[in-house]
């Protein structure tokens, strides 16, 4: 697995293989409180970058989710149906939200790495 990219959207991207990985940080999901309800999106739908493309419920709001990547969605997470907790428990692991095949892999790179983003999350965005 290559190292983890972040979108300033709060987003995670982590390369395997021809697919890339996708949830959202531990910092978005300490924000969003405890998460009652994902809505996925359906794989094999083509996303542009910056899309929003699921949605995430917790106890204080909705909130978007948006794809890091141009590309198409590749498979979900549905254990996150029946145990939505699971992007609480292990938002940078278990829980991720959806694979992707990325239109140009290399767009991950122009991504900010966790240092970057530990400094974006720490600004307020």
């Amino acid at each position: 697995m290559s190292q983890t990219r972040f979108a300033e959207s709060h987003e995670w991207v982590r390369l395997d293989g021809d697919v890339a990985v996708v949830g959202i940080s531990d910092h978005a999901q300490n924000a969003l409180g405890d998460v009652v309800f994902v809505d996925l999106p359906e794989a094999g739908r083509e996303v542009e970058a910056g899309e929003a493309i699921a949605v995430v419920e917790s106890v204080k709001a909705a909130s978007d989710i948006y794809a890091p990547v141009a590309g198409t969605i590749a498979a979900v997470n549905s254990a996150l149906v029946d145990d939505p907790g699971l992007v609480n428990r292990e938002p940078m692991g278990e829980g991720w939200f959806f694979t992707i095949t990325p239109r140009d892999a290399s767009d991950i790179g122009k991504l900010m790495d966790a240092d970057a983003y530990a400094k974006h999350a720490e600004e307020g965005h």
